[in-house]
């Protein structure tokens, strides 16, 4: 493999890792599906799609979901399509190419897609947020989305305490806390008492995805669409937890 194209591929690890944690649902399953793809992908015939890409498509061609849940209602095109565009901020066209479909057919996929994310089951979500603009922001998102915001805490001990009177379904939360602390302890804590999918809200999030220690299933760049929050949302309540 030429050495440049070496380059784009490690370039694109800390994207490739959201996309197949977010897909699986697991930060040890996500790694693992990249792992594989690398493989693959290092001794097959260097295509015409940017590495970046290359990668995305070997690792929606091996995805294998599990059995769906009983809150699922998007199959797994809609769900990639939605991660690709959303998350991932590809073209329609981009990932039209990545799931191996015309883009005519992407698009018409992805609008049901679109429409049937207004039939997720509705979870309470805990926020943790310092800053309260954004944390504003994020609670009429959250509504918009159509869940409930079970509180909103800005430092690390209102956040266990939060969680623990409240027993939310989901958790958002930003890492950089500042005087208040570390947002990814804040969680640490609270799963230890009680388990809940959580995603992570930062401005870096290739800082988060190096694979080199237990991190977040789910993360979300700064700043992010209401669609972005929506997709994530879903994907976290019904593709499985956050930490195994």
């Amino acid at each position: 493999m030429p050495l440049s194209r070496r380059q784009d591929l490690i370039r694109a690890l800390p994207y490739a890792r959201r996309y197949a944690r977010a897909l699986t649902g697991s930060q040890p399953r996500g790694d693992l599906l990249v792992a594989e793809s690398l493989r693959g992908l290092t001794v097959a015939e260097p295509g015409p799609m940017p590495a970046r890409l290359c990668l995305y498509q070997w690792i929606s061609r091996q995805f294998q979901p599990g059995p769906a849940s009983d809150a699922e209602t998007l199959n797994t095109v809609k769900r990639k399509l939605l991660l690709l565009t959303s998350l991932e901020e590809l073209s329609i066209a981009d990932a039209a190419r990545v799931v191996d479909l015309a883009e005519a057919e992407a698009a018409e996929i992805l609008s049901q897609a679109h429409a049937d994310l207004r039939k997720v089951a509705q979870t309470s979500i805990l926020i943790i947020e310092d800053e309260p603009i954004i944390a504003m922001d994020i609670e009429d998102l959250v509504r918009w989305c159509g869940h409930e915001v079970a509180g909103v805490a800005a430092t690390e001990a209102d956040a266990v305490d939060l969680a623990c009177r409240t027993k939310p379904g989901l958790i958002l939360a930003d890492i950089n806390l500042g005087a208040g602390g570390d947002g990814a302890q804040a969680v640490a804590s609270i799963l230890r008492r009680h388990k809940a999918p959580v995603i992570f809200v930062t401005a870096y999030p290739e800082r988060l995805l190096t694979g080199e220690a237990i991190e977040p299933a789910f993360v979300i760049t700064k700043p992010f669409e209401p669609m972005t929050l929506a997709i994530a949302t879903y994907q976290a309540v019904t593709g499985g937890p956050s930490f195994d």
